[in-house]
């Protein structure tokens, strides 16, 4: 069985895809949790994120020592997006786990998270309409 690929590979991926429908199979083939959250906390005109603007001071995780992925750090994102359990939270601690996912991941999934986070486009050429064709419903 081959290997889950990382939450930046997917993306990467999409960015090389040659055509549209490359790149709806590529999105296709990886329906996890963590490429949709990427996507929709980018794209959704509904998620609002809890932190205050611009980059938070963080130290890049070395890429032969993550001790995490994003494709399980993704489920934190409820602590720091509006109306998720983090509201609850000081703001301090929202930043601390926001930090913490940034630092616990592979360097390339923390810029994912940090352009995610601005409501940027996790990769050039990939669009709203070929997410809607490849994930219906979810923006």
């Amino acid at each position: 069985m081959a290997r889950m690929l990382e939450v930046f590979e997917v993306f990467e991926a999409i960015g090389k895809a040659k055509n549209r429908e490359e790149k709806i199979n590529i999105l296709k083939q990886n329906n996890h949790h963590a490429i949709r959250d990427v996507i929709a906390g980018a794209l959704h005109p509904g998620v609002e994120w809890n932190l205050p603007k611009g980059r938070p001071p963080y130290t890049p995780n070395i890429e032969e020592s993550i001790p995490s992925t994003l494709l399980r750090e993704n489920q934190k994102f409820t602590y720091i997006v509006k109306g998720g359990q983090g509201d609850q939270l000081p703001s301090y601690k929202r930043e601390k786990i926001f930090i913490g996912i940034l630092e616990s991941v592979h360097p390339q999934d923390a810029e994912l998270v940090l352009k995610m986070v601005e409501k940027k486009m996790p990769v050039k050429g990939l669009t709203r309409k070929i997410v809607e064709e490849a994930y219906p419903g979810l923006l």
